[in-house]
């Protein structure tokens, strides 16, 4: 089986990975709002590279306060207007989304940047939307849990640590444990371009240390300080900034 995450609107690389006809896994983030890299995505297409440029620095910074001041600023009065417009680029996306699937087979899940309503619409009816739930893939029984970690900004995918707790009692047992967000283990959870600790899952740790899943595999880190971690006998795997590298990670059971 094929795993990927972060893909961040890139669906041609995402066709080709389709074209290789075996079991997709897909951790989430499949829209692109904003490349903190290259200030590109739906934000900077309907409000300007400048203000991408200073919304992804505060990103960087993990100042929340400061992007919605920016935000603020930048919308004001036309702030309906320009949400709109904002979800009619969403959408968009999707619609690629979903051309770049066609006769994918597998399972997707949800990341912190994803709307899951309309990520699961999206999806061919060959591709399964999963969250809290367990199937069996190959031989192995794998659990997914959707959504990032809850920050002031509340996106559609983001998710409690209440909410969180909730949806791994639900998955119990499984050999193989998917996600978007990794596990609060500070080398997997710090960017090293940021040089901060990034958002992740106590949760999700937890679970780990009850249960003991062979493998764990996430994404959400774009630039992690270890891809690799264990975590007693579970071997955690950050399966990729799928937008910048193209590749997903291979799995033989």
């Amino acid at each position: 089986m094929l795993l990927v995450s972060d893909v961040h609107g890139a669906f041609e690389s995402l066709r080709a990975v389709v074209a290789r006809n075996e079991t997709l896994l897909i951790l989430g983030d499949l829209i692109n709002l904003l490349d903190y890299r290259t200030q590109e995505g739906i934000i900077a297409d309907v409000l300007g590279t400048e203000f991408g440029a200073v919304i992804a620095k505060n990103r960087a910074l993990g100042d929340y306060d400061a992007m919605r001041q920016t935000w603020g600023e930048a919308t004001g009065e036309r702030r309906t207007e320009i949400t709109k417009q904002i979800q009619a680029g969403i959408k968009a996306q999707y619609e690629l989304c979903q051309e770049a699937l066609a006769g994918a087979r597998g399972f997707c899940t949800y990341g912190n940047v994803d709307n899951p309503q309309l990520l699961a619409a999206a999806l061919p009816a060959t591709m399964r939307f999963v969250d809290a739930e367990v199937h069996e893939i190959e031989g192995v029984t794998v659990g997914f849990v959707g959504g990032g970690t809850a920050t002031p900004l509340a996106g559609a995918g983001e998710v409690s640590d209440e909410e969180m707790v909730a949806k791994l009692e639900k998955v119990g047992e499984v050999d193989v444990l998917c996600s978007h967000l990794p596990p609060r283990v500070p080398a997997l959870s710090t960017d090293v371009i940021t040089g901060r600790r990034e958002r992740s899952s106590g949760p999700i740790l937890d679970y780990l240390r009850e249960f003991q899943p062979r493998y764990h595999f996430f994404g959400d880190i774009h630039q992690p300080q270890a891809t690799t971690w264990r975590v007693g006998r579970t071997v955690c795997r950050n399966v990729g900034y799928f937008r910048a590298t193209g590749r997903p990670v291979e799995f033989s059971p």
